[in-house]
């Protein structure tokens, strides 16, 4: 995706009556049909009579952003020296991650948002190969739909049009670990595992209670929020689970 194609602002007519009220943009020579944009309301205290451009199947973007990563990861996997590792990852952002400044300071226009855990390996704008501004990234041990979270979803969606949310489990994570155990936790430990333990099944792997975990997060988020449940209803909003594999980078939606 070519670099201007992040600069999301552009002039328009006027804003749109509704966050979710898209219209498609007309398509450049240039770009793949996959990646056709769609014209969205600017949020609440942007500049006036910007528009703000976001994927048409934010789903399908999130996927070929991990397709390039996986690449990319690959790649720097297999090269001999840290300097080359270094530039197979900056071309991937150079390429397809940079925004402005100039552009970012005028407002945010994130098309998905992103629950993923707070292991230092796991970082939805590396491993969806996206640009600051793209996702709405909330994040905690074991992903889970705790309050703060969906107050910030609910955010995302109500006040910025957010029309997805990926719910992302991934590899070894420590937190399914620690609520799969019986050794003692602090409290505040005890609590954030507890609606990991909702979700396990007796005997079952590693991976089986990671991914469980994750359609568990993904379930209780409408269950536990009105105004997701009601934007889920009427079409707004898809809330979707995912598998983060560390060892290749891919994610496999569940």
């Amino acid at each position: 995706m070519p670099i201007d194609r992040r600069s999301f602002l552009l002039q328009g007519a006027g804003m749109a009556a509704a966050l979710l009220g898209l219209n498609p943009l007309p398509s450049r020579a240039d770009e793949p049909k996959r990646d056709t944009l769609q014209a969205a309301a600017a949020p609440p205290g942007s500049e006036p009579g910007l528009r703000l451009c976001r994927p048409a199947d934010p789903l399908q973007a999130l996927i070929d952003g991990n397709a390039r990563f996986v690449q990319a990861w690959a790649a720097a996997d297999r090269a001999e020296t840290p300097q080359a590792r270094a530039q197979l990852l900056s071309e991937l952002w150079t390429k397809h991650c940079y925004t402005p400044a100039h552009v970012l300071r005028a407002g945010q226009a994130p098309w998905a948002a992103v629950l993923a855990c707070a292991d230092a390996r796991v970082a939805p704008e590396w491993i969806f190969s996206a640009a600051l501004s793209d996702l709405f990234v909330v994040r905690a041990a074991g992903n889970t739909a705790f309050n703060d979270a969906v107050g910030s979803l609910e955010y995302g969606v109500g006040q910025l049009g957010i029309p997805l949310i990926l719910v992302m489990g991934h590899s070894g994570c420590g937190a399914v670990q620690a609520a799969r155990s019986s050794n003692p936790l602090t409290p505040s430990l005890t609590e954030l595992v507890q609606p990991i333990r909702t979700s396990l099944t007796a005997g079952e792997a590693l991976n089986a209670s990671i991914k469980a975990n994750a359609r568990h997060s993904a379930a209780m988020l409408p269950s536990a929020s009105a105004l997701l449940r009601q934007a889920q209803a009427c079409g707004k909003l898809a809330i979707r689970s995912s598998y983060y594999d560390i060892a290749s980078g891919r994610v496999s939606l569940l």
